[in-house]
């Protein structure tokens, strides 16, 4: 943690009342290296009427002011290089989108996702998330037998190159894979190599797409906890999405000491986007940092 994001962070507790400094005094500048995705700041942008570009200086800037060290873009911006050298922030990850479950378009996607990892790679990124494209957004189509053993091995086909690359891939999923038994989302984890196909454990959507269980969240931790190289991170109360990351329907805590006594320390990206419902009261910047700290509580240890 670097001396502006440690500033960053002791202004939120500054300004907060004496009593909530007092009870918040055993927070530091957090030993955990934390980033943020771009997909929740464009939630806020949409909620106050704004324009959204994750390209923008500006919008990078935001997110170091509010406290973070890193950044997970969605692609590579052509001006990348810029963005970080004004920004100061850290590439460790990126997420790519893809088509694989259909054999006439899946290899094309593959060769569009590598051509962004080789972009990114001289900038560090290491790791490479992918959430395999739905038949249709939204929609209710479930992918066939056949495309999701195609999905499969696409899958592995891209770790391999990736892998060759000093890369690791990492499956990502949202709430339409855990449909039908979660055969989408299984599969993706049970018919891949682990050593090819690591896993984006995203809470938030295994917890609502199986009806807002922990249950199935910690199975599946439980299950595919080893291969979790990335953790994305976002709170809900009573099944909305919070403003800030804090307390709420998930045990963070306890979410991280089971990955700590699985010996896993994932790359943490701070993903609290909001929704339909989500209280509006503050910034974007101001949720974010609020967030970070509650985040620095829980994941230090």
């Amino acid at each position: 943690m670097n001396r502006r994001n440690f500033l960053a962070l002791s202004a939120v507790l500054l300004a907060a009342p004496a009593s909530s400094r007092l009870a918040s005094a055993a927070v530091r500048a957090p030993a955990a290296h934390f980033a943020t995705n771009l997909y929740p700041w464009s939630t806020f942008a949409k909620r106050d009427g704004k324009p959204f570009d994750g390209a923008s200086a500006d919008l990078w800037a935001d997110v170091a002011k509010a406290g973070f060290e890193g950044i997970e873009s969605t692609g590579a911006p052509t001006n990348l290089a810029a963005l970080m050298a004004s920004s100061k922030l850290a590439l460790r990850s990126l997420y790519v989108n893809s088509t694989l479950n259909d054999p006439a378009q899946s290899d094309a996607s593959i060769r569009e996702a590598l051509a962004i990892a080789d972009a990114a790679k001289p900038h560090g990124c290491r790791i490479i998330v992918t959430n395999p494209a739905p038949i249709r957004w939204g929609g209710p189509e479930n992918k066939s037998d056949d495309q999701l053993i195609h999905q499969a091995k696409s899958l592995d086909k891209l770790g391999t190159a990736l892998r060759e690359r000093g890369m690791v891939l990492a499956y990502h999923n949202h709430d339409i894979e855990l449909r039908n038994a979660a055969r989408e989302f299984h599969h993706m984890l049970a018919g891949t190599d682990p050593e090819l196909v690591k896993f984006c454990l995203d809470a938030h959507w295994i917890y609502r797409g199986s009806g807002n269980s922990q249950v199935a969240l910690f199975d599946a931790v439980k299950l595919y906890g080893k291969r979790v190289v990335e953790l994305h991170i976002r709170q809900s109360k009573n099944g909305i999405w919070s403003e800030a990351f804090g307390p709420g329907d998930i045990d963070y805590k306890r979410l991280h000491a089971t990955l700590k006594s699985m010996d896993v320390s994932p790359h943490l990206v701070l993903e609290q986007a909001i929704e339909k419902g989500s209280p509006a009261t503050m910034s974007a910047i101001d949720a974010h940092r609020q967030g970070l700290v509650y985040a620095s509580e829980v994941f230090a240890a």
